[in-house]
């Protein structure tokens, strides 16, 4: 392992301790789940995890999330988080994410201080300061930490050190909320983020690894890594899909031929 990954990797243990108690907003992610680490390393009984709830967050997830933090033995609270009872958030406005950032970490905020936490931190990393996301001026509006943009982290220096450190995350696909899967504009409701939840877990129980279900009315266009492209023409398995796809709602369904990219839905802003 690189020696300056290494120095950095005890810089951020060094900003976690010194924030003396810190609530990790813990989603089960790739950057969530290493900075879980290290401020379980840095803190030990002085930190926590807190885990939001909803119907934009997969089952799969949140039982992940649980089953770490047991096996950390990190003391874990979840937080119930109804994005859709948000005014304004089921139209899908571009600053959707702001509305749903600040009523998660504000709730995440109250639990902390309950706790006795003096801060909370959240994962987000350099890699995340090139794309539209409105839910960070909610972050830094909130006084919400964000040690990995702090230190310098980039995705794939979490990646490296997280295989290090045997974590089971670091070659997870990376996530985001099924909310994310909606063109601005498009109405969001609890169906079809369900459509969306069981489109990406059957893609997942086949073998996709990095992956999106993006849903257009009723038309899904699945997002995935172009070396991936050949296996999901094969007949048996792009007519499962065609199959399956149909039972959960949708009319149609088509592959992105530009493949699996972060923040697409963002291209048309």
């Amino acid at each position: 392992m690189n020696e300056l990954l290494l120095k950095k990797y005890e810089d951020l243990k060094k900003y976690l301790a010194s924030l003396e108690s810190v609530a990790v907003a813990f989603s089960g992610g790739v950057d969530s789940t290493f900075l879980l680490y290290a401020a379980h390393e840095a803190l030990r009984d002085r930190m926590m995890a807190i885990t939001a709830s909803s119907c934009s967050f997969p089952k799969r997830e949140l039982d992940e999330a649980v089953s770490y933090c047991r096996e950390l033995s990190v003391r874990h609270e979840v937080v119930v988080s109804e994005e859709l009872s948000i005014e304004g958030f089921s139209e899908n406005p571009k600053n959707r994410c702001y509305l749903c950032k600040r009523e998660l970490f504000e709730k995440m905020k109250k639990v902390a201080a309950d706790a006795g936490m003096k801060a909370v931190a959240e994962g987000s990393n350099m890699d995340d300061n090139g794309d539209y996301r409105p839910g960070l001026v909610a972050i830094a509006e909130l006084s919400i930490k964000s040690p990995l943009r702090e230190i310098g982290f980039t995705k794939d220096e979490i990646r490296r050190l997280s295989k290090h450190f045997g974590l089971p995350t670091w070659d997870k696909q990376s996530f985001a909320c099924l909310a994310s899967r909606f063109p601005y504009g498009e109405r969001i409701t609890e169906e079809k983020l369900s459509m969306v939840d069981r489109a990406e877990q059957l893609l997942i129980d086949l073998g996709f690894h990095q992956l999106r279900v993006r849903i257009h009315g009723k038309v899904a266009r699945i997002e995935l890594l172009s070396e991936e492209f050949p296996r999901v023409m094969e007949e048996h398995v792009r007519k499962q899909i065609y199959r399956e796809f149909k039972t959960y709602g949708f009319d149609y369904v088509s592959l992105d031929l530009l493949g699996y990219r972060t923040g697409s839905m963002n291209e048309t802003l």
